[in-house]
């Protein structure tokens, strides 16, 4: 992992940083996910195709690895809430969710209208037609007792960003920002839980354009989030889940007496003086976050990492907090026999976050859970791809979960002309055979089973090593 930022990375850090301290009204609007929580995200292709969810899943894995949880994807590309609802039972409620995340706004606002004769009575239009259709959601969530109903108001369209070649629609976002407004109000008559996507993103593309003009956290086509955004989406939400000072563990040592000040998350122990400095064993209770360096998924330019640029996220959710006092001069960093770095005794004093550091043993671990929920995110999108197929085109024809022959050769008929239909007739083709619908499947609950071990911390042994 990249361990420094650049100047400007850095002061448009600062800016976000307070401006995000002093957005953020409310401690905790979102209740934490629970042990044993089957948590379903139902959205459009920006949850289809999307990390937020899964980067919210790794933040769990890593930070509560004894929890049982499953994070389960279900968007579909080009999804409205009119389509939501018709795959309501067989789609969202057939995965046996304790909690419900819901997100539309994006493709109910419409697009390109908004540069014709009458932009203002086509937004008008489109928020009614959403509104309506929404009608029809919220009847059926009242009907659908024991599982919680969090509503998200969508990730904005970016009309601020100078792209390239790339005209925006001026006033689709205010059009989002209406349907945002039925969200909340729905969600407050219920007693359901609500949380805003699209205001705090669009203020950060704000400020942060103030020093870049082409900065976005909405992608290449103001969007679709790049990793980048899908990172910032993350951090909103766990923030509004509380999360914010929640340290994945503290350990302060005073060298000279040996003794532990105190252990936060983390159990310490063996605390030995060595001829040329001080050992002990530290366990923490939890891995630090690893942020990925890679951009991941098709049509990305940016990677996870690539959000530390706007939001605080290390020292606001990944501090693992190294502090020993009563040193004299430098000291080496050995963990586990491998040699961290080297750093003064008032580095020491102040406090060392082991969570920028990714050549640690438990960040090394950690990249392994990252990893392997990479794999888990990879396949859980072959049944993003079907069931867009299911419900975009077969559903329509009174073809819903038909997958015979017939099914197929009206299929054929249709991929000439349709680019999308083309682009997954070959994923199809294999995904309506139930064995190899099984086959991801058990792919999936093995990864899913290997994470969770991987996550379980390892006792380590630290040891400070005088370079005098």
């Amino acid at each position: 992992m990249r361990s420094h930022l650049s100047g400007i990375a850095r002061l448009l850090l600062l800016v976000s940083f307070f401006f995000l301290k002093g957005m953020t009204a409310h401690a905790q609007e979102i209740t934490p996910f629970a042990n044993n929580d089957r948590v379903v995200f139902l959205g459009n292709s920006i949850t289809d195709g999307g990390h937020y969810h899964s980067y919210i899943g790794l933040y769990y894995m890593t930070r509560f690895p004894a929890m049982n949880l499953s994070i389960l994807n279900a968007g579909i590309g080009g999804d409205r809430v009119i389509e939501m609802v018709k795959r309501l039972d067989g789609d969202v409620f057939s995965k046996r969710p304790t909690v419900l995340v819901t997100t539309f706004g994006m493709n109910d606002s419409g697009y390109f209208e908004y540069n014709g004769d009458e932009p203002d009575k086509f937004a008008d239009e489109k928020v009614k037609e959403s509104y309506d259709a929404y009608q029809e959601m919220e009847k059926r969530y009242k009907q659908i007792p024991g599982i919680r109903i969090v509503l998200m108001g969508s990730s904005p369209y970016d009309e601020g960003a100078i792209i390239k070649d790339n005209t925006p629609f001026k006033g689709k976002n205010d059009a989002m920002l209406r349907i945002v407004d039925f969200q909340k109000a729905s969600a407050q008559s219920n007693h359901w839980e609500f949380f805003d996507l699209n205001q705090p993103m669009t203020q950060l593309n704000q400020h942060i354009q103030q020093q870049d003009s082409t900065f976005t956290l909405c992608g290449g086509d103001r969007i679709h989030p790049d990793n980048d955004g899908h990172m910032v989406m993350a951090y909103l939400f766990l923030k509004a889940q509380g999360f914010a000072g929640n340290k994945v563990a503290e350990l302060s040592i005073d060298a000279t007496r040996q003794q532990v000040v105190s252990a936060v998350n983390c159990q310490l122990s063996t605390i030995k003086k060595t001829a040329a400095g001080i050992s002990f064993d530290y366990k923490a209770n939890a891995l630090p976050y690893p942020l990925d360096t890679v951009a991941r998924g098709w049509g990305s330019k940016k990677s996870q990492y690539d959000a530390l640029r706007v939001i605080p996220f290390m020292e606001e959710m990944n501090q693992e907090q190294l502090v020993v006092t009563g040193l004299k001069g430098r000291h080496k960093l050995v963990i586990d026999g491998e040699v961290i770095g080297v750093w003064s005794a008032d580095d020491f004093a102040r406090g060392i976050n082991l969570a920028t550091l990714s050549h640690t043993p438990q960040y090394q671990q950690a990249l392994g859970v990252m990893y392997l929920n990479e794999e888990r995110w990879e396949i859980e999108r072959r049944f993003r791809d079907y069931a867009w197929v299911q419900y975009n085109f077969f559903q329509p024809r009174g073809l819903l979960d038909a997958n015979n022959r017939k099914a197929i050769d009206v299929m054929d008929e249709h991929v000439a002309t349709d680019g999308w239909l083309r682009a997954k007739r070959d994923l199809y083709a294999r995904a309506m055979l139930p064995e190899v619908r099984k086959s991801w499947q058990d792919q999936i609950d093995q990864l899913t089973d290997a994470m969770r071990e991987a996550a379980i911390p390892k006792t380590r042994k630290i040891t400070l090593v005088s370079v005098q």
